[in-house]
């Protein structure tokens, strides 16, 4: 048999457990979710998340985005850095990395075999917590110095909460998930807090008051360093464009030097530090921020990292599919955004970046996403809309988009296989139409896959 039969073959098996990012059903999601089981598991596989120093991030948006401009400086400062992420975008293997590379399918089939004694005498882990134990294990043994790890759901009672982080960060918070973790910004704030660890420093983003509120909160009762984002560490724009964009961002003590300095009351020994990273819209330049502030952070509590190796790895970070121009013109954009606050974020980022260009937009959602807020936030920029559908178990039927679509008077047909959508978007745009596929990052791979085998087979200038 060969390696890839075999890899497809572990993949079936994994999914055979029970995989909540794949059923319709959330009523009684919490009550299926226990960490006791996730660290029995660890201890028999010798605790080895316990081996390396580890970033460990939650948040609703943008937590995959700041895992990279860790993972990526670390790398740059000499680390052997394990990444952990998920969903995946092209081939599962990405949610399990050491230094950019995915594990081999090789690794992941053996290791899988090596683990299956125990889950089939059997368990009530699921395809994520097994997933997420493999990874610490394959960190472990080959050789992690450091590890970023990204929240799966939630935070309180997700499978990577079982860390002793370094740090641990919290991204910007916004509705999502609704029917797990709550339908009101505290509820899902107490979720995400969840990865507060006593006396362990935690970074967090901008928030709406109500959420800062909620985690200034719980960080107090836990005793835990608290460094906001926007008070602690201060960042502004400088400038942006299709290559990449720039922004300074200083701590509140070098800007009180700053100050006092003009005052003429004391010689300023810094200010505020450049940075340039190749990811656009200005919500990167937010996550940015944050991964900064996390890894100053990190080098005081134990993960020594210097400036440099910062400004490296930032702007060499590669995160496809998250505002990813892969046609500059006529444009081609592809996102993952898949709730309104994102939607808002994606909308912004094209009139930055395309400003007057009409917009054709291939959609797909998943049936629990606020879709209506996303076409909200998006169709007032559209002038045309092609809805469709991912593969994904959870994905809405083209059909009802189209019923959500109609109060916004736009033109919307319904081509349901994704990679067909985009191929009819290419050829209604014509070069006068900026196409835009997003609604899940499950249509932003689709679309990238297909552009792909179009320059494949008929070159085309990017």
């Amino acid at each position: 048999m060969d390696i890839e039969t075999k890899y497809q073959e572990t993949l079936d098996y994994l999914y055979r457990f029970v995989d909540f990012s794949l059923t319709r059903d959330f009523r009684n999601m919490p009550e299926n979710f226990d960490l006791g089981r996730m660290f029995e598991f660890m201890d028999f596989l010798g605790n080895p998340h316990y081996s390396y120093p580890v970033i460990h991030v939650a948040g609703t948006k943008g937590k995959g985005s700041v895992c990279v401009f860790c993972a990526s400086s670390l790398q740059a400062a000499g680390y052997r850095v394990g990444l952990y992420t998920s969903p995946h975008l092209h081939d599962y293997a990405e949610r399990i990395q050491i230094n950019d590379r995915p594990i081999p399918h090789t690794e992941l089939i053996n290791l899988v075999a090596e683990i299956k004694p125990y889950l089939d005498k059997g368990t009530r882990l699921t395809t994520f917590e097994i997933t997420t134990a493999l990874a610490f294990l394959y960190f472990a043994r080959h050789g992690a110095t450091a590890v970023v790890a990204e929240v799966g759901l939630g935070g309180r009672l997700d499978a990577t909460n079982i860390v002793r982080p370094v740090v641990s960060v919290i991204t910007s918070l916004s509705y999502d998930h609704m029917q797990v973790l709550g339908s009101t910004l505290d509820k899902i704030a107490i979720e995400k807090a969840g990865i507060i660890k006593p006396e362990i420093p935690v970074v967090i983003a901008p928030q709406d008051e109500v959420a800062r509120f909620v985690l200034q909160t719980i960080a107090a009762d836990r005793h835990s360093p608290l460094v906001q984002v926007g008070m602690d560490y201060c960042y502004k724009p400088v400038c942006h464009s299709l290559k990449g964009q720039m922004f300074d961002i200083w701590s509140i003590a070098d800007q009180v030097t700053a100050d006092e300095a003009i005052q003429g009351k004391m010689q300023a020994h810094k200010q505020s530090t450049r940075l340039t990273i190749p990811l656009l819209g200005a919500h990167q330049v937010d996550n940015a921020a944050v991964a900064f502030a996390a890894l100053r952070t990190a080098n005081i509590v134990g993960l020594p990292i210097e400036l440099p190796a910062i400004e490296h790895g930032f702007s060499n970070v590669v995160w496809p599919g998250r505002f990813e121009v892969l046609r500059r013109k006529p444009p081609i954009v592809i996102d993952s955004a898949h709730n309104r606050d994102s939607a808002r974020r994606l909308r912004q980022a094209l009139q930055d970046y395309f400003p007057g260009w009409p917009v054709c937009l291939v959609i797909g959602a998943s049936e629990d996403k606020d879709i209506e807020g996303i076409l909200a936030e998006l169709l007032p920029v559209v002038n045309q809309v092609i809805a469709t559908r991912s593969f994904h178990p959870r994905a809405i039927e083209p059909e009802r988009l189209v019923e959500l679509a109609f109060p916004f008077e736009k033109p919307v047909r319904v081509v349901a296989k994704i990679e067909d959508a985009f191929i009819e978007a290419i050829t209604v745009a014509g070069n006068d139409h900026l196409i835009l596929g997003t609604g899940s990052l499950f249509i932003a791979a689709a679309a990238r896959e297909t552009w792909q085998k179009i320059k494949l087979s008929v070159p085309i200038q990017p």
